[in-house]
């Protein structure tokens, strides 16, 4: 039985853990978030494995408020940067696979082709800037690591894109949608059944990074204007620049991940990113 540690289990991503863990008979869940774990205190986080033995720990949790983190940047840093030391260091220490989700937001958006691993990261925004520095202490203190940065996280819970733009098309006639900002949706049960695709194959006694999103590309408003015709809402989505939608952090204009690496490596097969909003739209009606 393989032994896994989820922490942020109360987010989108670690939700879809929830959902799949009864049915995953090779695999035994530990669900935490902060109630039952304070990954911020270190030593809280090593007796923790020490007393359960994982084989691995999923790392689900997350400051995610992209604008907010641009005025609490302090408690950013620690969800984002700190706790993933304490994770790392720990899983090292008790010698556990560490899975870290990160962010295209690492990137500045200026590339003109999908992102590879090996580009230079580049964060405009505070949001990328902690998320970058958690993949530098994965990098710098767990021994065996898989860090997988994905873009544009959406589910059928929590608060996401999809769910804004549903409940405010049934709200108001219209709604204008940045056009200019361009990458790809995931679907959060997409990523989810990645990820434990991965651990079987995954024999990894050294620290890789690798991009997984859901196929195709998109600006904002595609999504949304898909999201509304799917619904069958009748509401109006009109593209707007950028400049016309101010807020606090920057977005990179083009954060399309290129997931050829993960794919060689593992041969998954990854939806594309309409067929899977289909599927989560449906678990919505």
């Amino acid at each position: 039985m393989y032994n896994i540690l989820v922490t942020g289990a109360n987010g989108q991503l670690g939700n879809e853990f929830r959902k799949i863990a009864p049915g995953c008979d090779d695999y035994r869940f530990t669900l935490t978030d902060i109630g039952e774990l304070d990954i911020l205190d270190n030593k809280a986080v090593s007796r923790f494995l020490a007393v359960h033995s994982f084989d691995c720990i999923i790392n689900c949790a997350g400051y995610t408020a992209v604008d907010k983190a641009e005025t609490e940047r302090e408690k950013a840093m620690e969800v984002n940067a700190v706790a993933v030391k304490n994770l790392a260091a720990a899983a090292n220490e008790h010698h556990a696979l560490l899975v870290h989700i990160s962010t295209d937001y690492v990137f500045d958006g200026y590339n003109h082709r999908p992102y590879l691993e090996t580009d230079r990261e580049n964060p405009i925004s505070w949001y990328g800037t902690t998320k970058l520095e958690g993949e530098r202490k994965v990098l710098m203190h767990a021994g065996k690591a898989l860090i997988i940065r994905t873009s544009w996280l959406y589910s059928s819970s929590g608060t996401n894109f999809l769910r804004t733009i549903l409940q405010k098309g049934r709200q108001q006639e219209e709604l204008r949608v940045v056009c200019d900002q361009i990458g790809t949706p995931t679907w959060a049960a997409d990523l989810a059944r990645a990820i434990l695709s991965l651990l079987p194959r995954s024999d990894v006694n050294e620290k890789r990074i690798y991009h997984y999103s859901n196929e195709g590309v998109c600006s904002w408003y595609d999504f949304a204007k898909e999201i509304i015709e799917m619904a069958g809402i009748d509401c109006r989505i009109v593209p707007i620049p950028t400049s016309e939608f101010p807020t606090a952090a920057r977005r990179p204009f083009y954060s399309v991940l290129d997931k050829g690496k993960i794919k060689k490596d593992f041969g998954i097969e990854i939806p594309y990113w309409r067929e899977s909003l289909k599927r989560c739209m449906e678990i919505l009606k």
